[in-house]
């Protein structure tokens, strides 16, 4: 490793020096190693407090362990200057000094949509960004999220399904893989694509490194597609990133009624673009968005149709005759009462007019059919 990215990993190591100071003082002094060899009363003018100057000071000997960790997790370190860092992020106002990274960048990802979103998403909400990732997967885009529970879970498991490539940012570091139960959603990753962080190895999942963590999420990205957005959600500051990085930003609508759609309306009322298939985002893009051809990828139960002009259109649930599905009269009265809607059983029943016990028994079948899908608190969708 040169001596340069050793200096900027100290000063990456150093507490209270983060991006924006780091760039302060590389542009004062011309590179880390100058940085770290300036006297205290340069550190000092240059805008760091006396905390920041101590703190940088006693950072030499975390550096070595640092590089120990990033090798036992199989985590490469970039600079900025590094060829492997990415296009995208290079123009964003404050890149991170060091990126870390597990798994691989290509030049190929400087095409790359961030799909983001609630973590209490519905069921709809899932559906959506599963299908929008891998249609825009299909069409050579690069899908970039945050791993978190809900929406970005599954915009990497939809890309992954659909055989494209897929970042994970993450807002901790490498060593400490937050959710825990998306470990092994974080190592397929890997093997896709990447997983990436501005932080040490064991910085943990902080609520205050997640705003920051968003500026990449965006910056890494030409776009930002918002599935499902609470009022104070922090999908609404990748969103709010992508505008200052001159990024687009597209919200899907939702149920008028659902708290996990005011977000995204609110983000439609200040003039970000309502989305209802793939060529809404491709027709944003102009010129880019022109030659990608699109192909539908839904999760089972989900058909559409597609347009070779104008691209995919509005998915609808779509069920095989009667005949084909070998359903007896109840089943299939229950199954036309359901679609992407959760409902429960005691809706069901009001609106089948059959027993309790007849639609309990009913759904359970259809379920082994696979043409029904019970989610949390016995709700069920098609």
């Amino acid at each position: 490793m040169d001596a340069e990215l050793r200096a900027l990993l100290r000063l990456n190591l150093a507490r209270g020096i983060g991006p924006t100071t780091c760039r302060r003082l590389l542009e004062r002094f011309g590179s880390a190693q100058s940085a770290l060899m300036a006297t205290e009363k340069g550190l000092l003018e240059a805008g760091l407090d006396t905390q920041q100057v101590k703190s940088l000071r006693s950072t030499e000997a975390d550096v070595d362990g640092e590089l120990r960790l990033a090798e036992e997790h199989g985590v490469r370190l970039l600079a900025r200057n590094d060829k492997d860092y990415p296009h995208n992020l290079k123009f964003i106002y404050d890149p991170p000094p060091v990126l870390y990274v597990k798994g691989e960048l290509r030049p190929q990802d400087v095409l790359s949509m961030a799909i983001v979103g609630s973590r209490l998403c519905t069921y709809y909400g899932q559906i959506q960004a599963e299908r929008f990732a891998g249609v825009l997967g299909h069409a050579g885009f690069t899908i970039v999220s945050g791993l978190a529970r809900g929406i970005d879970t599954s915009a990497h498991s939809g890309a992954l399904k659909a055989g494209a490539r897929t970042i994970a940012v993450m807002g901790c570091g490498l060593a400490r893989i937050y959710p825990r139960e998306n470990v092994e959603l974080a190592e397929r990753i890997s093997k896709e694509g990447a997983i990436v962080s501005e932080l040490p190895m064991l910085t943990p999942p902080d609520r205050t490194n997640f705003p920051p963590r968003n500026r990449l999420i965006s910056g890494l990205s030409l776009g930002v597609v918002v599935i499902e957005a609470g009022q104070r959600s922090g999908s609404l500051i990748t969103a709010h990133w992508a505008l200052e990085q001159g990024k687009e930003v597209f919200a899907l609508p939702g149920q008028i009624d659902s708290p996990s759609s005011r977000g995204t309306h609110k983000l439609i009322k200040e003039g970000a673009k309502l989305v209802e298939d793939v060529s809404d985002i491709l027709e944003e893009l102009g010129p880019l968005g022109e030659g990608l051809v699109v192909k539908e990828s839904t999760p089972e139960g989900l058909g559409s149709t597609v347009n070779a002009e104008c691209g995919v259109r509005n998915s609808e649930i779509q069920t095989p005759p009667r005949h084909q599905l070998n359903l007896n009269p109840n089943e299939e009265k229950i199954l036309s009462l359901l679609s992407s809607h959760p409902k429960t059983i005691d809706e069901i029943t009001e609106a089948s007019g059959l027993p309790t016990h007849v639609v309990s028994s009913n759904l359970t079948v259809l379920e082994l059919k696979k043409l029904v899908k019970q989610l949390a608190g016995k709700r069920f969708v098609r």
